[in-house]
Formats: structure tokens, C-alpha cells, sequence
């Protein structure tokens, strides 16, 4: 979460907003965005300008030679009436032009965006202050986002909690994205989960983008998202493209409605969906109803990823703890699913603040291969209590994480097999894990080492106890009599 100053700075910011009468929270957050997209987008440009000149090459950019007064840094200098006529007039179409080959998700979604700023002051007052920010484009934005939705008090209700950042850093750092990959995320809000993917393969897989057929992967065929939200599609087509990815394949679609034809079409799935909400319970798909009947989205979203994954496909997936032990019929037979006839590998238990100020549910991830056929022979478990922030509402830095040791020992689990139980991490295996109705909860197998604490005698505690009597007696006299003194002065 973002804090200090830089909070103090977005909350005016929001003042402005709802001061000049944009009072929905969701279009002070979607008008805010297309501010923050165009200072983005001169911030590219002038990041990949400096990069040709250093290299001594040419640069074609995004703005035209004819075009340059509608970037950023052009514009925000200009007298408030101008700047108003030239953002309504000029900049704003502008954007909502890029990609208008009218099929790329960003066209698709920016067509029906409105610039709703009423006012000549209240946009000079929003540009000044969005231009203090001091925002990169990953980390920063992400954490202002996660902020603006904590406003939303409808967020609750619909699901819309952004996943934290360092939290979907593990989950794509465990699962190794790579560059023949298929990736989706069929809630994919603000594409979070999608712009870390390209980010780790922009860091450990950089020959790909020495290879047109690969470039044209990543760039086409790489990258899915469904979401109901068409904020959240322009945002997420926004983010998508400000992180370098041409045409990313983002929709508007009911992940687990009979829309969803998808089967055994992505090898990777990154996801955190929604937990609560509402749900048409006849529109369920019905493949997904055959796998557990429930009205439970968490374990309907489950059964759908082991739908779309083909063989041999992975997922990191986000999901709350009653998951993991819930005794109903549904929840028994989607743990039985995954365990007995793919191969969980993994199951991260993670601490209940995690997704504070704004939900304190305990969640856990799972990590797991889709086979059809078993392969499960054990379960890794991890306890982790340390995120590398405090878990209360203020989400402060702290020293203690155990992310860097989760991927560590991940990636080296041969070395875990001697663990015992008592440790941050161990083995089940599947046999026991089967006769425990397939109980995926840490504690179910987590043994606790009782420590014998020796006390000292009775009659040497007492002993003790007679002497610090004695000292306070003897102190309460000295007291009494510096009091007595002190009067009889007077």
C-alpha cells in the first residue's frame, strides 16, 4: 500500500474529484486512470527517445512529428482554458484512437470511454497534482490502484480487491512463465497477474524477443483475460499496453457462465478470483456443475481451471481457507479432483493480513499440474507468516518475509524431504492427505513441539517474592520519612 506523502497527494487529488462533482468512486478511479495513461504514455516516449539517442539509432515514436503538443509535457505548462480545449478536444481522442485496428482489446474497450472532467480549474488542479506524484510504471501504479479500490465501498461486494504485488510476483516466480506459454487469468481485474508474466519473461526469457515468431506470440496469442467489469477491461487493456504488449486477448466474458467454451486451451493460469459475489446460478456452465455442484464461485473457478488447462498446464491460484477443509459434498470432491487425478504440488498457507485494510479473510495458494491422470505421490506445505509488511490496516514495511524463502525451497523441494513437521515446510504424502478426506489445511498436519519449561522450587520463588517484600518495605519507609521532613520544613 502506498503511504505517507504520497497518500496524503492521491487523497487531494480524490478532494478535487469529488469537490468538482464526480462523486461515483468508480469514475473518479477511471478518470483518474485516463490521466495517469496519457503521463504514462510521455513517459515511455521519452524514456525509449533517450534510449535511441544513447544507442545512436532512429525513433519513430507513438505521437507524430505533427502531434507533440499532446504529449504530457507539452500540454501541462499551457493556460487552463487552453490545456481544458486541448485534452477534450485533441489528446483525449487521441488515446482513444491508438489500436484502432477494431479488434485489439484496447479499441474494444476505449470506444465507449468519456472524458467526464467538467471544468478548465478542476482539470489544471488534477494535472498539477497527478504530475507530483512520484509513480513508476509497475510498483507504484499497481499500489495507487490497490488504494483508489480500498475507497470503493462497494468493493466488498463485488470482488474488486486488486491481488498485492509482491504477492503475484511469487505466484509467477513459482510457476516460471515461459515463452510458448499460454496465459490467463479469467478474472483478471486490472490484469495484474498478466503484467507480471511479460515482466519476468521481459527479465529471464530476453531471446525470445530476438525471435519474430516468438515476438509475435507474446504479442497475440500469449496473454488472456475475461472480466464483467468494463472499467476494469479499459484499465486492464490500458495497463497492458503501457507494458508493452501490443494486442492482448482481453474480453468481456462471464468466466463460468455457458459462454465460456474454453477447454484445455491455456498452459498457464494465474488467478485470484473472486471469492463472494452474486451468481446466476442457471448460467453456470454446466461441465463446471458436473465437477461440483455449488454456488461456491471459489470452487467453480477451480473446476474451470482444471477445464481450460490442457495436459501438462500449470496454475497458481488464490483461494480462501475454507477451500482447503470445507466438509461439504462440492468441497471434498473438487480437493478429490485435483489431488487424485492431476498433481498438486503445492499448498502456501498465508497469514489473514494479507489483504488488509479492506478483507481479512486467511487465504492460501495453490500451485498444480493438470494431468487427467494422478501423479500426485505428495504435498508440499508451507506456513507462511511474514509477507515483508506488518499485517494490520497500515500494511507498513517490516524485515520479516518468507517469499524469498518460499521460492527458494520451491525450487529445491528435494531437499525438503527430511523436514519434520514441526518446521515452516514439509512433505504429506498422498496417502495420508486421501485419508483425511483430502484435508488440505496446514494444521491438519502441522505438529506443534512442545517445549518442558522448568520453574525454580516453591520455597525459593517464595523465597523471592519475601525479599522484594522486604525492599519495598524498606523503600515505602525511606518514602515516609523524606515526606515527614519535607512537612516539617514547611
Amino acid at each position: 500500500m502506498i503511504t505517507g506523502d504520497l497518500r496524503n497527494k492521491v487523497d487531494r487529488i480524490w478532494e478535487i474529484f469529488w469537490t468538482g462533482g464526480i462523486t461515483n468512486p468508480l469514475e473518479v478511479i477511471e478518470q483518474f486512470t485516463y490521466l495517469l495513461f496519457i503521463k504514462q504514455l510521455d513517459d515511455v516516449e521519452s524514456a525509449k527517445e533517450n534510449d535511441a539517442i544513447f544507442l545512436g539509432l532512429s525513433f519513430e515514436g507513438m505521437f507524430p512529428i505533427d502531434k507533440q503538443n499532446l504529449r504530457w509535457s507539452k500540454f501541462k505548462n499551457l493556460e487552463a482554458e487552453e490545456m481544458y480545449q486541448l485534452v477534450l478536444n485533441e489528446v483525449f481522442p487521441f488515446i482513444k484512437g491508438l489500436h484502432q485496428d477494431g479488434d485489439s482489446a484496447y479499441a474494444k474497450y476505449m470506444g465507449d470511454a468519456i472524458f467526464k472532467i467538467p471544468t478548465a480549474a478542476m482539470l489544471t488542479k488534477i494535472v498539477d497534482g497527478i504530475d507530483q506524484l512520484e509513480l513508476d510504471v509497475a510498483d507504484s501504479k499497481g499500489d495507487l490502484y490497490e488504494y483508489l479500490l480500498s475507497k470503493v465501498a462497494t468493493a466488498g461486494k463485488n470482488g474488486q480487491f486488486r491481488t498485492p504485488r509482491h504477492i503475484i510476483n511469487m505466484m509467477v516466480a513459482l510457476t516460471k512463465p515461459a515463452s510458448d506459454d499460454i496465459i490467463i487469468d479469467p478474472a483478471m481485474g486490472s490484469a495484474g497477474f498478466l503484467i507480471a508474466a511479460q515482466e519476468y519473461l521481459r527479465k529471464n526469457e530476453p531471446k525470445m524477443f530476438f525471435d519474430a515468431k516468438a515476438q509475435e506470440h507474446f504479442h497475440n496469442h500469449m496473454f488472456y483475460g475475461f472480466d464483467m467489469d468494463r472499467t476494469m477491461l479499459r484499465i486492464g487493456a490500458m495497463n497492458m499496453l503501457l507494458h508493452g504488449v501490443d494486442n492482448p486477448n482481453i474480453e468481456y466474458r462471464d468466466s463460468l457462465s455457458e459462454q465460456n467454451k474454453d477447454y484445455e486451451k491455456y498452459t498457464l493460469v494465474l488467478a485470484n478470483p473472486p471469492f463472494k459475489g452474486s451468481l446466476d446460478y442457471e448460467a453456470v456452465s454446466a461441465d463446471l456443475l458436473k465437477v461440483c455442484k455449488t454456488k461456491k464461485t471459489e470452487l467453480l473457478f477451480l473446476a474451470l481451471f482444471l477445464r481450460i488447462l490442457k495436459p501438462g498446464g500449470r496454475a497458481a491460484v488464490i483461494v480462501p481457507d475454507g477451500v482447503l477443509f470445507g466438509s461439504s459434498k462440492a468441497h471434498k470432491k473438487i480437493r478429490q479432483e485435483i489431488v487424485e487425478k492431476n498433481k498438486l504440488e503445492a499448498v502456501i498457507s498465508m497469514p489473514s493480513g494479507v489483504f488488509k485494510p479492506y478483507a481479512g479473510v486467511s487465504t492460501a495458494i495453490l500451485v498444480f499440474t493438470k494431468t487427467g491422470a494422478g501423479g500426485t505421490d505428495k504435498v508440499w506445505f508451507y506456513d507462511m507468516k511474514a509477507d515483508g509488511l506488518s499485517l494490520d490496516d497500515k500494511r507498513q514495511p517490516v524485515k520479516e518475509n518468507d517469499i524469498p524463502d518460499i521460492i527458494e525451497r520451491f525450487n529445491h523441494r528435494e531437499a525438503e524431504e527430511e523436514r519434520k513437521r514441526t518446521e515452516q515446510s514439509f512433505f504429506v504424502p498422498f496417502d495420508e492427505i486421501k485419508d483425511k478426506a483430502y484435508d488440505l489445511s496446514i494444521n491438519k498436519y502441522k505438529e506443534i513441539e512442545y517445549k518442558p519449561i522448568e520453574y525454580d522450587p516453591s520455597d525459593v520463588i517464595l523465597g523471592r517474592i519475601e525479599e522484594l517484600e522486604k525492599e519495598i518495605q524498606k523503600e515505602l519507609a525511606e518514602l515516609k520519612e523524606l515526606l515527614k521532613n519535607e512537612n516539617s520544613d514547611l
